[in-house]
């Protein structure tokens, strides 16, 4: 009789010490996951959204845009922390424009009026088209805008549409707001501003 409680004994102390090992590694396989999964999440690629001119480069509605910026040396200026909003021309605005105006603007000798222009489409600080139609109605109807370049345009309403009238009485229609940046908002018009 004592052989068979010292046997038992004996079993049951093995099972506890088998059940003990069997936690142990259930335990450091569930720390092991529980690691790796902290792991795979640090490895995650945070997506930062490009600046302007990543924004604008990555569009093929900019293309012209994007190769006056780099013509004036501007890119470096537009990739900086602004917050900046630019009224963004589209090729097609580019196009509109007397024939040979801009392969014109864009030779080394013409490196001071193209950055003229092209600093006249944007402007210091972030305004979302929302703020741009607030700032039109309490202005009565105007909201008068300076740009980086030192010039003014007036913004007006035109029905739903926001209108920019350049310095020579010139008009663009903006045909897309709020495109983001990492460091502000385009604007899409369908005419190049003149200062």
């Amino acid at each position: 009789m004592k052989k068979l409680f010292l046997t038992l004994f004996l079993l049951s102390g093995l099972l506890v010490t088998a059940s003990c090992n069997n936690d142990n590694k259930k335990d450091k396989k569930e720390t092991e996951t529980v690691e790796k999964e902290t792991v795979e999440v640090k490895e995650e690629k945070v997506v930062k959204t490009p600046t302007i001119v990543g924004v604008a480069a990555a569009n093929e509605n900019f293309t012209t845009l994007v190769a006056a910026v780099k013509a004036a040396g501007l890119v470096e200026t537009l990739n900086g922390d602004g917050p900046f909003t630019v009224f963004a021309p589209v090729n097609d605005a580019f196009a509109k424009l007397p024939e040979g105006t801009v392969d014109g603007l864009l030779k080394p000798e013409s490196k001071e009026t193209l950055t003229a222009v092209l600093t006249y489409h944007v402007v210091s600080g972030k305004f979302m088209a929302a703020d741009v139609v607030k700032a039109i109605s309490d202005g009565g109807g105007t909201f008068t805008i300076t740009t980086v370049q030192g010039g003014t345009l007036t913004a007006s309403l035109d029905g739903d549409s926001v209108i920019l009238t350049d310095a020579k009485g010139g008009k663009s229609k903006v045909i897309l707001t709020d495109v983001s940046a990492s460091n502000g908002v385009i604007h899409a018009i369908d005419t190049v501003v003149m200062p």
